[in-house]
């Protein structure tokens, strides 16, 4: 979601001492089935429709329009796209539903998209799409009808309560009335007192509970009626359409902060249920907090962003100095596994929620590229926020950090809904180009991505902690059903010589040329990434 603040330290604020300790052995994934692909342990690529690319002409980007893109994201070597809200909404970014059972016109058709997941199928490509079930819009018919009748059969859908009672609430710090703070309480259309037909007793209004903002009402998940119409929603889109799962949006808020429990037994809940219509659904989930509220979700999702480890990549990178990424990030995995030993960690390094890695990193391509390597190497089901690839660039506020994918300088397949303020030709260079250029950041992570998914120990293995104390690099083994793999990073714009590791001698993946080995001493290059073997 767009609305929610975040502050994040590096060092998680939970302490990981009671679940696990740094010396804790490497747990290893259960080997994957050998007639199963690596989804959903695969890259996914996040996309935001309306700048992706453009069909028609009218300057949105559209369903046509990224279909005929599929073979770039099969090249790319992607295995799921995940697309943010593609629905019905008065929004531009559709986290505010009109209706769960249709496409947005902007975007296209509901055939359109019917297509568009058959051409993906057809390219071993999965679809993901973000269900946002937490709210829906102010707009919908389901609120409409809500606020204009006290009697309405759809009034339980929502949460309401009198103003005084909600103060009074307040004051007393008691909590059945699902907040702590009254600006989330918010008056119907009409104005205080009345709904937009029929007044209510002046002295006396009643208010709606809309966490983020009054446009976005939350639904009421104590009435069993919600609950089985976002069953049925599920159904339509995994049965009728066919998608392969959801993105839950704002998994955390379904019910507020003080009734926790009820959050997890609700996703438990949903999950026994879509995976009644669709055995292998994927759930990933949306809970923007630290790794020890975060864990419980896990016994009701597949899998859940690791927000926690993009800040960690991304100072790493920013300031060139590891500050313990690697073991924090081995605390959380086996802090996870504690909760759910089949959890998938999916993991990356911005979304369209964050300023834009590249912009966070100054624009420096080198950077971005041992970002890029860092995640690529790290356990975990990487996530590419579209235009990551070319670099592009993008601050708050939120338009501005899903502006236009560069296709090229000057195509008309680049939508015009927003005047770029950041990517542009000018300040990233287009993908026609980069795809021209063999040192591109496009071909980086095309390179690294094909690696990656050649390669069982990078996309299943565990992570040890153990690793070489020497300035500017970042290093650490995975390991695979007996087969080890050392990874080194240089984090700086300088040479980095550092002892040779013991027995890890032969590359058999580098970034770039110029990794030097002698006897007893490694040289890694500017900014250089090296996969070592043992072998």
């Amino acid at each position: 979601m767009t609305f929610h603040p975040l502050v994040v330290c590096f060092f998680l604020s939970v302490s990981f001492s009671q679940f696990v300790s740094s010396s804790s052995p490497s747990a290893e994934h259960t080997a994957p089935p050998a007639d199963t692909t690596t989804w959903p342990r695969a890259v996914t690529y996040e996309i935001f429709v309306q700048s992706f690319h453009d069909s028609d002409g009218d300057g949105i980007g559209d369903i046509k329009g990224m279909t005929t893109k599929l073979d770039y994201l099969k090249e790319l070597g992607v295995e799921a796209v995940w697309l943010m809200p593609i629905h019905p909404s008065p929004s531009y970014h559709k986290y505010d539903v009109v209706d769960y059972r249709d496409v947005h016109p902007d975007y296209g058709t509901l055939d359109d998209f019917r297509n568009f997941v058959k051409e993906a199928h057809q390219r071993d490509i999965h679809v993901v799409i973000d269900l946002v079930i937490n709210h829906s819009s102010s707009e919908h018919p389901w609120f409409v009808q809500a606020a204009r009748n006290p009697d309405s059969p759809y009034r339980d859908y929502y949460v309401w309560a009198r103003e005084e009672d909600i103060k009074d609430q307040i004051e007393k710090k008691e909590t059945k009335l699902d907040s702590d703070n009254i600006t989330q309480w918010h008056l119907p259309p009409g104005g205080k007192g009345q709904l937009a037909e029929g007044p209510l007793a002046d002295s006396n209004p009643e208010r709606y509970y809309g966490y983020f903002i009054g446009g976005m009402p939350d639904l009421n998940y104590d009435n069993p009626k919600v609950k089985q119409e976002i069953f049925n929603i599920g159904r339509f889109w995994l049965e009728d359409v066919g998608v392969d799962g959801f993105r839950l949006d704002a998994a955390r808020h379904i019910f507020p902060d003080e009734r926790a429990d009820d959050n997890h037994h609700w996703w438990v809940e949903f999950r026994a249920e879509m995976e009644k219509i669709k055995l292998d659904v994927y759930l990933v989930g949306e809970v923007w907090a630290d790794a020890a509220t975060v864990a419980p979700y896990l016994e009701g999702l597949h899998a859940l962003f690791n927000f926690d480890l993009g800040y960690a990549i991304t100072s790493t990178v920013l300031h060139g100095v590891d500050s313990g990424l690697v073991q924090t990030h081995k605390k959380i995995l086996t802090f996870y596994q504690s909760i759910s030993p089949d959890f998938i960690d999916a993991t990356f390094l911005t979304n369209h929620d964050q300023n834009r890695i590249m912009s966070e990193l100054n624009g420096d391509v080198g950077k971005a590229k041992v970002a890029a390597s860092i995640l690529m190497t790290l356990p975990g089901a990487p996530y590419i926020y579209y235009g990551e690839e070319l670099g592009m660039m993008g601050k708050k506020p939120d338009p501005n950090i899903r502006e236009p994918f560069l296709w090229s300088d000057n195509g008309s397949e680049v939508p015009t809904w927003i005047k770029p303020e950041y990517s542009t030709p000018e300040t990233v260079t287009p993908l026609d180009q980069q795809q021209d250029d063999s040192t591109s950041l496009y071909h980086h992570y095309k390179e690294l991505i094909a690696f990656r998914k050649s390669s069982p120990v990078l996309t299943f293995g565990a992570i040890d902690t153990t690793t070489y104390d020497v300035d500017g690099i970042t290093s650490f083994y995975r390991s695979y059903q007996g087969d080890t793999l050392m990874v080194l990073h240089n984090l700086t714009d300088q040479v980095v010589v550092m002892p040779r590791p013991r027995s890890f001698d032969q590359e058999v993946f580098g970034t770039q040329d110029g990794l030097q080995v002698t006897r007893t001493q490694l040289s890694l290059p500017a900014y250089g990434s090296y996969v070592l073997t043992n072998d």
